[in-house]
């Protein structure tokens, strides 16, 4: 690990403002990803910004009757409180789906969706990596592909997003609270967070440098069934080979998302609109515009027969 200073904040507006006077820095609370990465040299951040005592760790209801999450609420505790399990269940079951009980003791919603890939090349600093070294090469593409994405890559990279707990965000059309360095605030659509790779693929959201999470919202309850499948190599503590987050109501209308597939989790608007028609016509409207290797391609048939399941225990057409 290279040296770096420290400093604590404490208010959300000064840690932006101590991140924007430190170039290169990060923001720390649970750390269980950054710590990882910084360790292995792929994270040399300068400076370090220390958030874990602002006080983000509340769920409260909000006015239209969603919920406000604090950046800084731990993933058991989300995934425990009786609110979310009631009313948004396939919340809490991809958060239970992730990781392992220690892990999410001391992950945060904010760090969860601001985790990085997984992808065996970026985490092998031998090995050049466009998303670790700008314009380095992508050593997957042509590489083992097994993981990776199959649809919404580039030339550039095919690295997949590992979070669980976004994917169901997704479904949910959740929305992300942040203050910049100037104390200025905004609120990002999650469907608009995460970046599909492109030609930048090392830039993973659309944050602005020192811009930090202080919430994420939910809509008011949607009803239906909430369900969240995730088919992984071993039965914990692995990420997601796809994932499939679901919510659907009893005539079969609902929406979901996949993870596992793609550079974020991948929802598309057409695909929710076969849902009624079953999994086999969600499934090529999902993956319309995919771009298998012979590694990965088994993961299109695997998420249409995990829709089958989902939608059969919907009680919709499967």
């Amino acid at each position: 690990m290279k040296p770096f200073t420290y400093e604590r904040a404490d208010s959300p507006a000064a840690a932006a403002a101590a991140a924007a006077r430190n170039p290169g820095s990060r923001f720390i609370a649970g750390g269980t990803n950054l710590l990882d990465l910084m360790k292995l040299q792929i994270e040399t951040p300068p400076h370090l910004v220390d958030v874990t005592g602002l006080k983000l760790d509340r769920i409260d209801k909000t006015d239209d009757g969603g919920l406000r999450i604090g950046a800084l609420v731990r993933n058991t505790d989300l995934a425990a409180d009786d609110r979310v399990r009631r009313d948004y269940g396939v919340l809490s079951r991809a958060l239970l789906a992730g990781a392992s009980g220690q892990l999410r003791n001391m992950a945060t919603t904010a760090g969860n969706l601001l985790q990085r890939t997984r992808c065996p090349y970026f985490y092998d600093t031998n090995m050049p990596c466009n998303k670790r070294t700008p314009g380095s090469g992508c050593s997957a593409i042509g590489g083992y592909s097994r993981q990776l994405a199959v649809v919404g890559s580039s030339g550039s990279c095919i690295a997949t997003h590992p979070s669980d707990m976004a994917v169901a965000m997704r479904a949910l059309d959740a929305m992300v609270e942040t203050v910049r360095s100037d104390g200025s605030t905004r609120t990002i659509p999650i469907a608009d967070f995460h970046r599909l790779p492109g030609e930048t693929p090392h830039i993973d959201t659309n944050l602005a440098p020192a811009e930090l999470i202080t919430a994420v919202t939910l809509p008011k309850p949607l009803g239906g069934k909430h369900i969240y499948k995730k088919v992984r190599d071993r039965a914990s503590y692995a990420f997601a080979l796809i994932s499939v987050a679901a919510v659907i109501g009893k005539d079969g209308k609902g929406r979901v998302t996949i993870g596992g597939v793609a550079h974020k989790p991948w929802r598309v608007d057409a695909a929710d609109a076969q849902l009624p028609q079953g999994a086999k016509a969600t499934a090529q409207a999902l993956f319309a515009d995919a771009k298998p290797t012979k590694d990965n391609a088994y993961k299109i048939p695997l998420v249409e027969r995990t829709l089958g399941v989902v939608l059969a225990q919907a009680g919709a057409k499967s």
